[in-house]
This record gives structure tokens, sequence and C-alpha cells, in this order.
């Protein structure tokens, strides 16, 4: 009993020599593949509000005083201070991410922008 004949794409296809034939297709970027000279302006990640007791304790005075900065200097000077330890700890905790504000990279680029054009 002989072997039954199949169609040549058949053989083809169960030895995987289709494969070989198709080539990947090319890959034409859109536009040029360099860095941009400036980045989008993004905000910054929003952190957990800080200072809310210190901040309601001098508005609760203010009430009481009938808006008095005078009577309600020690809350006020309580606030500022817990503002100003709250902005250390953020600008710390960005240096040490490593991060930079787009703000930075912005001048960074304007100061080294990328070449466009060969001489």
């Amino acid at each position: 009993m002989a072997a039954p004949v199949y169609p040549v794409w058949v053989t083809r296809w169960l030895s995987g020599q289709w494969r070989q034939r198709k080539r990947p297709p090319a890959i034409r970027p859109i536009r040029p593949l360099v860095l941009a000279n400036k980045v989008a302006n993004r905000r910054e990640q929003a952190g957990e509000a800080t200072c809310i007791t210190e901040m309601s304790v001098m508005m609760a005075c203010w009430k009481q005083n009938d808006f008095n900065d005078t009577a309600c200097a020690e809350e006020i000077r309580t606030f500022y201070d817990c503002v100003a330890k709250a902005e250390k700890e953020r600008k710390n905790q960005n240096e040490d991410k490593g991060n930079l504000s787009s703000s930075k990279v912005n001048k960074l680029l304007r100061r080294f922008p990328q070449i466009t054009r060969y001489v």
C-alpha cells in the first residue's frame, strides 16, 4: 500500500518551510527617533494633607478671638513651623528619589539641545 500523496503546500506547511519565506515587516517611525527639546509640564504627585490639626486649631482660635492675630500668635507660629517642617521633608523625599521636576528637565534640555542635523 502506497503512502498518500498530499499537495505541495501541505508538505511545506507541515515542514515549516512557509515560515522561511515570510519577512518581518518593515518598521518606519512616524517621527524622528530623537529626544524633544522640552517635556510636558506635569504636576507633582499629590501627597497626603499635612498640618491639618494645627490649621484647625489656628482657625478655631481666630473664630473665638474675632480674627485677631495677636491673640492667636502661638497657634499661628505652630502652624507655620509645621508647614516649614513638612516642606523640608517633601524636598528631602524628592531628592532621595532622584526625580527631576519638569521645569528642571526643560532647563537642562534648553542648555543641551538635541543635534538634529549633521555638518
